[in-house]
């Protein structure tokens, strides 16, 4: 039964809008199912790590540091900005547009890029530490237990963001138009910026 509860927890907190979501979409849009499948795929990366890293007491010594954790704090949220900033900057050449096929991401830079925010992400690593314990029964192997928890939990979010992906790629022949496309990437642009001047100003 705590499987199945744990399931559907996992199912809300992948519904939940946040900085993954923010940054698989962008790029999703920007580059297609591939960027976004690949963003995907280093974000699950970055979560399985924490996860793992909260099993094993590693995530406790980071945030046991209040200079760990501004450092990380700061250093996601510049990256947040800075991915803003771009899209902002996109939004502008989308409008100037003469038809040459846009540059696409590669399958490294955007893993890299969803690995990259989820691991620059110390809330990341506080929501693993939060989240994972409450569905360990008593009298189970907490380490063993804990470890299946956090691969569950990177595979149903693997199938949500999936979903979300096809869902947009199934949207493109709309999505792409230029209007539609500037208005989504200034969207995104003042969301992720709004996102990471939250991730500035928080504190513990």
């Amino acid at each position: 039964m705590y499987l199945i509860a744990f399931v559907g927890a996992c199912i809300l907190v992948a519904m939940a809008p946040g900085v993954s979501t923010a940054v698989i979409l962008r790029q999703t849009l920007r580059a297609g199912r591939g960027s976004g499948l690949a963003t995907t795929l280093g974000n699950e990366t970055g979560i399985l790590l924490w996860a793992l890293a909260a099993t094993f007491g590693l995530s406790a010594l980071v945030l046991a540091s209040q200079l760990a954790y501004d450092a990380m704090r700061v250093v996601g949220a510049v990256v947040l900005v800075v991915m803003g900033i771009q899209s902002l900057r996109q939004a502008r050449r989308t409008k100037a547009e003469t038809g040459e096929p846009e540059a696409v991401d590669g399958w490294r830079k955007a893993y890299l890029t969803g690995l990259g925010t989820c691991m620059a992400n110390p809330k990341a690593a506080v929501f693993a530490m939060s989240f994972l314990p409450q569905f360990v029964p008593q009298g189970q192997n907490v380490p063993m237990t804990l470890v299946l928890l956090a691969v569950i939990w990177v595979a149903v979010d693997t199938v949500w963001f999936s979903l979300v992906i096809w869902m947009v790629a199934r949207a493109k022949a709309f999505l792409g138009r230029p209007a539609v496309k500037r208005r989504l990437e200034q969207i995104s642009g003042v969301v992720l910026i709004g996102l990471g001047v939250r991730l500035m100003a928080e504190t513990r």
